[in-house]
């Protein structure tokens, strides 16, 4: 394989074997890493960005799991089977479309990512976190260390969430909130910041046969 910069492969996204990764330096693996021979990794963009894929020491990588250019995994870290990390963000979403560029998504030492769970591009991950099965993390979500995220959670972009915080089972938190240390955040909690259907992109509007958005509206909600 040619570098990255003369290589028609890495123009596109594509998935590479560990082996042509490395040859591409595209890969870098540190000592007593484990890496399963079923893992998936996907260097490149939509835009064809290229980004290097960074495993530490003693980290290990389950079967079918996913990993995105620009993932560093720190040491002893451990992402299960059927993961995908640092997946980038693609299409409309809230009054932006987002051109499926990816980027630098950090998972911290001794860290555990469970099975089935989606974690999007520039997400940080402190050490010794934990993210529950099928759980997923949209883009630029910051989780702090020893931070416990019970299984099948929603997690909106640009969350801040702090040190030492737990979060039970089937709750949604939305866009731009802040969890700080050590909070507990109880099982089907669920937030909303908006007071109508901003998610929809403007051309539905518009189009033939298009009907009118169904809103919920609180008492006392201004």
């Amino acid at each position: 394989m040619t570098s990255p910069a003369h290589d028609s492969t890495l123009a596109a996204p594509v998935e590479l074997t560990a082996a042509e990764l490395d040859r591409a330096d595209l890969l870098h693996v540190a000592g007593s890493a484990q890496i399963s021979r079923y893992a998936i990794f996907v260097p490149t963009d939509a835009t064809g960005t290229p980004r290097p894929i960074t495993i530490g020491a003693g980290a290990r990588i389950g079967p079918f799991a996913v990993l995105h250019g620009g993932v560093t995994l720190g040491a002893q870290a451990r992402v299960e089977e059927h993961t995908i990390v640092g997946k980038p963000e693609l299409g409309y979403a809230v009054g932006r479309v987002y051109p499926g560029a990816g980027g630098n998504s950090l998972i911290g030492e001794g860290a555990v990512i469970r099975s089935c769970a989606v974690i999007y591009a520039d997400v940080q991950i402190g050490v010794n976190a934990l993210v529950g099965h099928s759980t997923l993390l949209r883009t630029n979500v910051q989780v702090g260390a020893e931070t416990q995220l019970g299984h099948h959670l929603t997690v909106e972009r640009a969350t801040s969430i702090g040190r030492e915080v737990r979060c039970s089972p089937g709750s949604h938190i939305t866009s731009s909130a802040v969890l700080a240390d050590r909070v507990f955040l109880g099982a089907g909690v669920r937030t909303i910041n908006d007071k109508t259907l901003t998610w929809r992109h403007p051309a539905r509007l518009s189009s033939p046969g298009f009907g009118g958005d169904w809103i919920i509206w609180f008492p006392g909600l201004r």
